[in-house]
């Protein structure tokens, strides 16, 4: 069985690519994704725009499961959203490929705010503002550590 830090070397191309100051993860829509109209889902937008922020973190170095798994005198921590604004603006289709762009708008002590596009052709289709905390297993809310500052703080406030 391969090891998922095996990944990067067999598909280089599966958690998108950072461009500037900002992360686009290309997302194909698929005929589970609409409904009874052959239009996209309105919530499939909000798990389209949930990987584009996983896959995020992700290449800026920030392993979820690390810090879930934290082991010794740290609580596990998981990111969980706190708040999300979402306007749809116009609707995708089945076969469409879609960018999800994500950028970082400000780090806070224990949240950061994360701003998101679904584009198609250089469309924008629609735009997430997501206010993400770090939060305990028990619940309380944890402070950045420097590891999650250090991997999203090159992305605050650039020109993507």
């Amino acid at each position: 069985m391969t090891e998922s830090s095996d990944l990067p070397d067999r598909w280089p191309g599966l958690a998108g690519r950072i461009e500037g100051a900002a992360h686009v993860l290309p997302v194909r829509v698929y005929h589970e994704d609409t409904d009874f109209t052959g239009l996209v889902y309105h919530a499939n937008y909000l798990k389209f725009c949930e990987r584009g922020r996983s896959d995020f973190v992700r290449l800026a170095g920030i392993s979820q499961t690390d810090l879930f798994d934290a082991g010794g005198e740290k609580e596990p921590a998981a990111f969980v959203v706190r708040h999300m604004d979402v306007d749809f603006l116009r609707p995708a289709r089945m076969d469409d490929v879609l960018e999800i762009v994500t950028s970082v708008d400000e780090i806070g002590g224990a949240a950061m705010t994360l701003l998101q596009q679904v584009m198609r052709d250089g469309a924008v289709l629609a735009r997430l503002r997501v206010k993400i905390v770090l939060v305990s297993s028990s619940g309380k809310p944890r402070r950045l550590g420097e590891l999650v500052r250090r991997g999203l703080e090159r992305f605050v406030n650039q020109e993507g």
